[in-house]
């Protein structure tokens, strides 16, 4: 299995004319039963120039050789063991220093040898010129009794560092290469192997080198009495015999008994593959993903999402990959849906417990989870606010909610929250800062005159010259319009759609002017202004919070993050191979996705689940918000230095979202247009890629509902159209994520702040409100506080987090992508320091695109 010559048998070491020398790969060889026959420059060996043996088997050989230009030959025969071969041994010493004397003469040994099998000459030798016989070197014949020298393997093996990583099972691996494939061959040393952790090596013997290695094959296998059990699998290390080191990627956890073809860590596309073996490979991976991923109908307008019902039956000895490969179980939506004691809405039990185990939750994460939600719900609980129903008797009960869990922005808005200039604040910083619309013109649906808002204005400036400046922006509700509404504690619950116009003022305030609480003007629908009465100044204010709790949760969260962030891991799941580089890129960013969107469905978005319990709007309502914004949204929406543009807010002041959105939107940029320029050169790189053009042919379909009007695009044709797309991906499923989720309850700790629902319906005269009035329309008690509990949870990440351009599963193992890695990582540590140096003088400092705190992906 080795190419090159063999030295004497008492050095250990090979010399070769012309070449340098190097240590023998097989140390322990039986050298009293080897002949060795060579040749040398010195003029000591057998022959004295270039010479070539071809032994026949197990019989008598002639062999003809160049010696100074003239013809020479030699007859070899075995040997026989023992004395005998001690004596043959003598005699071969014998003829050969007569030859020496007569290198002319031919010869015969008299004593036959066992099979002998010679090993391959120098590669770089070259024939002998004058009569073309093969180069000169080194032959080393091995008895048939002994065994052959193979071609050794080193494999490092990592399991990773999490509860029960480890596993009891046999494993055992097969290499393939270009020129053949190893036997299957276990890997077991003393004592326990793969324990979590653990880094452990082992060596795979073959009779010859494999070549290229094309793919490693890892078996799963049942050990003794010991029941099946998962492993998680990082990656494992394969060190060739010419000292070349493979990378192959795994990460992933490995469950029953099953075998699991790994590629080697070189990303490629389908364009770059020509071997049948892996184009099928590549073939197989994916159908065997698309069968246990599977698409869903949610409800109409939705996009779709993964069926959980196909996890339910599967066959953890028939999997391959990330995959199990049983047909999917149909199951009714409500079948599971159920209370459990302590929990105030039903939860639908079967899609929590049936989750392919690469994208549910670790124990770590699923630990923190519960920690978080059970000492909030349990001290609630304790404290009767429950279950208590009826108004809150005063504003300032609503501070004890949370009392051990009271942040620096909680404080602040608690004090702030009435008060015009962080009403304003909120619409740029806030957890929904993508409302604003810079208007020129008034629309017809808001008449608003000079004369109301010429007291806020000033005698310098009039409306019509602020809308001519750009300092008029309109915050619109419409969505809203329509949707259902919902009972709670049996009570009637209400909606608005309102319009609110605010105003940049010189002093680079936003403020709101005007306040119109439904989209048809008229008698019954007053406009309020900031010179109203101070409550009915604030009811007003507090009904456009709560068409921002409604728009923001259903919408701008979980629609535009949640949902299509879903659809995203879905696609990349079923399109994209292991191998492929936009595979490697976008993994990390999917990571729990799946599994965080199956429980917002079981407990949130269910029937009878939390919003039912908390929501004006209930389960209906949120099924109307969230297909009517589906069917608006747009590409632009989707990108955020689009979306900037369009709304007319680029010169804004003091709006910290743009600002450190736009910084990671760049870094994002940066980063994937090194990658996508790496591993796509050219157009014609992109439109050929098969793999990735159904990839983004099925975010269209299946996110997007093959709406045209969109914007959004059903195939890429250019490097740069692969750039924007999946940085929009990215920032969506990282940045934007955290902007919109992480201050929940820093803005909504204080409930008038972020009302869930109303129980009065919107006033239709001025003049009516009262401090009892405005208690009586806020939420009860037990909705409130339920609602905060949900704050709280989404609000606190559970660890095993990982940050932003953190990549600790090495997937991309090219020098390229990594020193890209390496550089992105940088950037972010850059805007790190530029946030927090900037957050030293303000007020209120803006924490939620600072890139440490930034989850690569939606988790929570």
């Amino acid at each position: 299995g080795r190419s090159g010559s063999w030295g004497t048998l008492g050095s250990g070491r090979t010399s070769t004319p012309g070449h340098q020398s190097g240590p023998l790969t097989r140390r322990r060889l039986y050298r009293r039963h080897l002949l060795l026959v060579s040749a040398s420059a010195a003029g000591s060996s057998l022959f004295s120039g270039t010479q070539a043996l071809d032994i026949h088997l197990g019989e008598p050989a002639r062999r003809t050789g160049c010696v100074g230009g003239k013809q020479t030959s030699i007859r070899v025969q075995d040997c026989g063991r023992g004395e005998g071969a001690r004596a043959s041994s003598r005699e071969f010493r014998r003829e050969r220093e007569r030859v020496q004397e007569h290198p002319g003469e031919s010869r015969a040994l008299s004593q036959p040898y066992p099979t002998p099998q010679p090993l391959a000459l120098h590669p770089e030798a070259q024939p002998c010129p004058t009569c073309r016989s093969p180069p000169p070197g080194r032959l080393l014949l091995w008895p048939h009794f002994l065994p052959p020298i193979m071609a050794v393997y080193r494999l490092c093996v990592t399991t990773g560092p999490y509860l029960k990583a480890g596993t009891l099972d046999n494993i055992s691996v097969t290499l393939v290469g270009t020129c053949g494939e190893s036997p299957k061959q276990r890997l077991d040393r003393m004592g326990r192997d793969f324990a979590p952790g653990s880094v452990q090596k082992y060596k795979v013997r073959c009779s010859a080198e494999l070549g290229e290695l094309l793919l490693l094959r890892v078996h799963k296998e049942r050990y003794a009495f010991f029941r099946k059990d998962s492993w998680y699998c990082s990656y494992i290390c394969v060190t060739e015999p010419d000292g070349t080191v493979s990378h192959f990627p795994c990460y992933q956890w490995i469950e029953g008994y099953c075998t699991v073809e790994l590629r080697p860590g070189t990303a490629r596309t389908v364009c770059q593959d020509s071997l049948p073996l892996l184009l099928d490979h590549r073939t197989r991976e994916l159908r065997a993903r698309q069968e246990c991923y599977r698409w869903k109908i949610y409800a109409p307008g939705f996009p779709r999402i993964v069926d959980v019902s196909s996890f339910q039956e599967m066959e953890t000895d028939k999997k391959f990959a990330l995959t199990k490969t049983t047909t999917c179980v149909d199951q009714d939506d409500s079948s599971g849906n159920r209370y459990l004691p302590g929990f105030p809405m039903k939860i639908d039990i079967p899609s929590l417990l049936y989750m392919e185990p690469n994208i549910r939750y670790s124990a770590t994460k699923t630990a923190s989870l519960l920690f978080n939600a059970i000492p909030a719900s349990l001290g609630m609980k304790l404290r009767g606010l429950l279950d208590r129903k009826g108004s809150w008797k005063k504003l300032d009960d609503m501070r004890n909610i949370f009392w051990c869990h009271k942040t620096f922005t909680t404080k602040y808005v608690t004090e702030h929250w009435s008060k015009d200039h962080f009403f304003g604040y909120q619409y740029l910083n806030g957890v929904n800062p993508i409302m604003l619309h810079c208007i020129s013109s008034l629309p017809s649906k808001l008449p608003v005159t000079n004369d109301m808002v010429a007291p806020l204005l000033g005698q310098s400036t009039c409306l019509q010259t602020e809308l001519e400046r750009g300092n008029i922006f309109l915050a619109d509700y419409w969505i809203l319009a329509e949707a259902p509404t919902h009972c709670l504690n049996d009570r009637p619950q209400y909606v608005a759609a309102p319009l609110c116009l605010l105003w940049l003022s010189p002093q680079g305030a936003l403020v709101p002017l005007a306040i119109q609480l439904s989209q048809t003007p008229g008698p019954d629908s007053p406009i309020f202004l900031p010179t109203d009465s101070d409550w009915d100044w604030l009811l007003a204010k507090t009904w456009v919070r709560n068409s921002e709790f409604l728009v923001h949760e259903n919408n701008t969260h979980f629609l535009c993050t949640h949902l299509l962030c879903e659809a995203f891991a879905m696609a990349t799941l079923r399109q994209l191979p292991l191998c492929h580089p936009i595979y490697k890129l976008l993994l990390p960013h999917t990571r729990y996705t799946l599994q965080v969107n199956t429980i917002a469905r079981a407990t949130l978005l269910n029937p009878e689940g939390l919003v039912d319990q908390v929501t004006s709007i209930g389960r209906q309502g949120l099924l109307y918000l969230m297909s009517t914004g589906l069917a608006h949204f747009t590409y632009t929406n989707f990108c955020l230095p689009d979306s900037l543009r369009a709304r007319g807010v680029l010169a804004i002041p003091n709006y910290y979202y743009r600002d450190d959105g736009l910084k990671i939107w760049a870094a994002i940029e940066s980063f994937v247009s090194e990658i996508v320029c790496y591993y796509y050169p050219s157009d014609a790189s992109v439109q050929q890629d098969s793999e990735l053009q159904a990839w983004v042919g099925e975010i269209f379909a299946q996110a997007f509902l093959g709406r045209e009007s969109s914007g959004f695009p059903s195939r890429l044709c250019t490097p740069g159209e692969l750039v924007k797309f999946l940085t929009a991906i990215i920032f969506n499923c990282s940045a934007q994520h955290a902007a919109v989720n992480s201050g929940q309850h820093d803005f909504g700790a204080w409930m008038p702040n972020a009302p869930s629902s109303m129980r009065q319906p919107p006033p239709q005269t001025k003049g009516t409100t009262t401090l009892k009035t405005y208690l009586d329309t806020l939420p009860e008690v037990n909705i409130s506080c339920n609602n905060l509990l949900l704050f709280w949870l989404v609000s606190q990440e559970p660890k095993d987090q990982r940050p932003l351009g953190t990549y600790p599963d090495e997937h991309f193992t090219e020098e390229a992508p990594r020193r890209s890695i390496a550089a992105f990582q940088s950037r972010l540590a850059q805007i790190s320091r530029d946030i927090q140096e900037r957050n030293h003088g303000l007020e209120l400092p803006y924490t939620y695109l600072d890139p440490p705190l930034i989850e690569n992906s939606v988790s929570i």
